[in-house]
């Protein structure tokens, strides 16, 4: 007989003989109850269920081993021939790939330890990924005794797992300088057991704590503070890592410290608890700068700054937040920045729908309009994009489940992109929550010519159909709406499923919703959010102070989501007003506030302050003379200072996020630029009206300070100043032009300290 022949007769003979040892397997194991129980360190209760479960069993082994990881056989195709759901999220694929694929020889029922399933993760077998496990470990026990039991799918009445905790949830070290976890799994039917050998681990800061594959977590000698996540079957328990200065601080020393507001008790009780000073109170100089910057966008002009620092009435910072606050530029400054996150490409969705739904946000903000009536306005829009700017979220977001991730992260703060593929990473969301929540936006009617980049130059009518559906892209069953949490009001037939979502989204009970707001404000005023990512909350990602978080977002609730009353709230407090300068204790510190974090101008901010120093506006195309960089309506208005200083590129896909890091094009613009040079000596500039004035040189060095500072100049600088613009009389006005020049190409000028 032919060789070949003779081994594919081989073959057929073992398969033939595997299929009759798997049925034997089953029914023995059928007419047997209890004999194939997990071993008492797996399974605590004596309650629990016996069997084992492949959801509740099998999946966390493949999972805790990383075999069902991105890097291995939850890869798009597999490896080796092999492929698995990726962390499992899927378990009747998983099931069927181990048992049935490739007519069931990666199992070999009458003799489970020859499974290439076990063989090759225990390095009996060659391996890509080594061994994985031994023969004595308790995950090979358990999937051996899975296989004799005849692979069960599932066992009839197996409790569904409720939560998982993580014991001891929070550790300050002082001494010891590490911390065995226990991860502890907890059923539907009142069961728990033991899981801390089957969760898997990971630290957000490694250098501060890590973990291994045991859940022994060891600190380092960097003092902050770090979360431990353990995930157990798509569930998530944190633990919380405090490693403190090995010097304590005296009581006397905090209970001394300012407490302007709730802030200010909030971030003094974290330092305590990592032995940290708060630097001094910032000169009142560096207040008044960051004011103007932070609520109007611009810095003080010479005339405001003088008048501020030579006001000697108590409380004139308060005053000066409520006079910013009401000015007009307030609401261009912020708008600016919500146009950041929603603004579309006019190419794509058209150039007058693009300037519609700038006007459209820019009107929220000149009337101060409640947050949760702003995003409930533009969830729920309806119309045409030329007469109602809000429905140009829907021209642009064309299908429900573009919709759910630009809508989950900017207003939730829940990244749901993965969940659209497979179960969530590093959340508890799948595949189901996503679509379900997709289900909210699944009839949206349009009509019009539709997009047609690069010019979309027709109008588009966004309205609410009777039809629609969402289907799971595996089961392929429609999926009704349904939140990411919580409960939402029922849906009548006829109505726009969009009212109880954004119902649903902006109710006081809805945590998440004022949470990721305030900690946008937050990170603006502040220099970086309680949790970065802004758009990130999980408990995966913790913020850096969760009992501040919290009080943020229940400040904005009750006060009605007003957005001026929660800035004036964090500007009043003692922390906002702290000096970016560190001390011996708190140079490490970019976390916990205990310092100001001195971050680069906005790009708009810079040239909006570059002409108003200068005296000699911007042009810009398709703007009305004299306009600021804030008032721009799209980020395709050409500007080479605007892109140098990263302002979003517009072909990015929305919500767009800054650059905030300084870069060598930034310095050789402002060193260089032809633009900045042409407004610094041109006849209709402030440095000519100077050079032609009746003031001394002292009073010339005083005001350029104050425009391009806010302060007064040092004795130092003055003398340094005279001796430089005494130089010739004839000069003056290239004299001043160089210096003015000097003064905006330094750290000073570039950064909000």
């Amino acid at each position: 007989m032919n060789p070949i022949c003779s081994l594919m007769e081989l073959n057929k003979s073992q398969l033939r003989l595997n299929f009759i040892a798997r049925f034997l397997v089953i029914v023995i194991a059928s007419s047997v109850t209890g004999v194939f129980d997990l071993p008492t360190s797996h399974a605590e209760s004596p309650e629990q269920n016996s069997g084992i479960d492949f959801d509740r069993d099998i999946q966390p082994i493949l999972t805790r081993y990383g075999c069902n990881s991105g890097a291995c056989h939850g890869k798009q195709r597999g490896q080796n021939g092999f492929q698995l759901s990726l962390l499992g999220f899927d378990s009747d694929f998983d099931y069927d790939a181990l048992v049935n694929d490739s007519r069931g020889r990666r199992i070999t029922p009458a003799r489970p330890d020859e499974s290439l399933f076990l063989a090759k993760p225990a390095a009996k077998l060659p391996h890509g990924g080594g061994l994985i496990f031994s023969a004595d470990d308790a995950a090979y026990q358990i999937l051996k005794e899975w296989i004799a039991s005849g692979m069960p799918r599932s066992i009839p009445g197996t409790p569904d797992l409720l939560r998982v905790e993580v014991n001891p949830i929070q550790t300050r070290f002082l001494e010891n300088r590490s911390e065995s976890l226990q991860v502890t799994a907890f059923y539907s039917d009142g069961s728990k057991r033991d899981v801390t050998d089957f969760a898997t681990y990971q630290s957000n800061e490694s250098p501060i704590a890590a973990v291994d594959e045991h859940g022994v977590v060891t600190v380092g000698n960097l003092t902050g503070e770090a979360a431990i996540m353990a995930r157990y079957s798509g569930h998530f328990a944190v633990f919380t890592a405090s490693i403190p200065l090995p010097e304590p601080i005296a009581e006397s020393e905090y209970s001394s410290l300012p407490i302007n507001n709730e802030i200010d008790r909030l971030i003094w009780g974290k330092l305590k608890t990592l032995n940290v000073r708060p630097s001094e109170a910032a000169e009142e100089h560096k207040f008044l700068r960051r004011a103007y910057i932070d609520i109007v966008g611009r810095l003080p002009t010479a005339e405001e700054a003088s008048r501020y620092l030579n006001d000697t009435a108590p409380g004139k910072e308060n005053a000066l937040v409520d006079h910013l606050l009401a000015d007009p530029e307030y609401a261009e400054h912020w708008a600016n920045k919500w146009a950041d996150l929603l603004r579309p490409n006019p190419y794509r969705v058209g150039i007058k729908a693009t300037m519609s739904f700038d006007t459209w946000i820019r009107d929220a903000f000149r009337r101060n309009q409640p947050y949760d009536e702003f995003v409930t306005e533009l969830i729920t829009a309806q119309g045409g994009t030329f007469r109602n700017g809000s429905v140009t979220l829907f021209r642009d977001r064309r299908s429900p489940d573009e919709l759910t991730t630009i809508v989950s992260q900017l207003f939730l703060g829940v990244r749901l992109e993965c969940a659209k593929c497979h179960h969530h990473p590093f959340e508890v969301y799948g595949q189901e929550d996503f679509y379900s929540f997709a289900a909210y936006f699944a009839r949206l009617g349009r009509k019009g010519k539709g997009v047609s980049p690069p010019i979309s130059g027709s109008e588009e009518f966004i309205y609410v159909s009777d039809k629609g559906e969402v289907k799971h892209p595996l089961t392929n069953e429609v999926l009704p709406p349904k939140p990411l949490y919580g409960n939402a009001e029922a849906i009548e037939e006829d109505q726009d499923r969009r009212v109880a979502l954004a119902a649903w989204m902006t109710s006081s009970e809805n945590r998440k919703f004022a949470q990721t707001m305030a900690n946008r404000v937050w990170a603006d005023l502040m220099g970086n959010g309680l949790v970065e990512p802004v758009d990130d909350l999980r408990a995966t990602n913790p913020a850096s102070n969760p009992e501040l978080l919290d009080h943020l977002g229940e400040y904005f609730v009750e006060h009605n989501f007003d957005l001026k009353e929660l800035i004036r709230y964090i500007m009043s407090s003692h922390v906002y007003r702290l000096s970016s300068q560190p001390n011996p204790t708190n140079a490490f510190d970019t976390r916990y506030y205990s310092r100001r974090y001195r971050t680069r101008l906005r790009a708009e901010v810079m040239l909006d302050s570059v002409c108003q120093i200068t005296g000699v506006p911007e042009s810009y195309s398709a703007m009305a003379p004299e306009s600021r960089a804030k008032e721009l309506w799209t980020h395709r208005i050409s500007s080479l200072f605007l892109d140098a200083f990263a302002r979003p590129d517009p072909n990015q896909d929305p919500p767009c996020e800054r650059i905030p890091d300084s870069t060598v094009i930034q310095t050789l613009h402002m060193m260089n630029s032809e633009n900045l040079s042409k407004k610094i000596s041109a006849d209709i500039g402030f440095v000519k009206q100077l050079s032609e004035s009746e003031k001394s040189p002292e009073e010339l060095i005083d005001q350029l300070y104050l425009s391009a500072y806010s302060r007064y100049p040092d004795s130092g600088e003055k003398l340094q100043g005279l001796e430089y613009l005494n130089q010739s009389s004839e000069n003056r006005r290239k004299l001043i032009e160089d210096y003015l020049w000097a003064l905006l190409n330094t750290p000073e000028f570039v950064y909000k300290d």
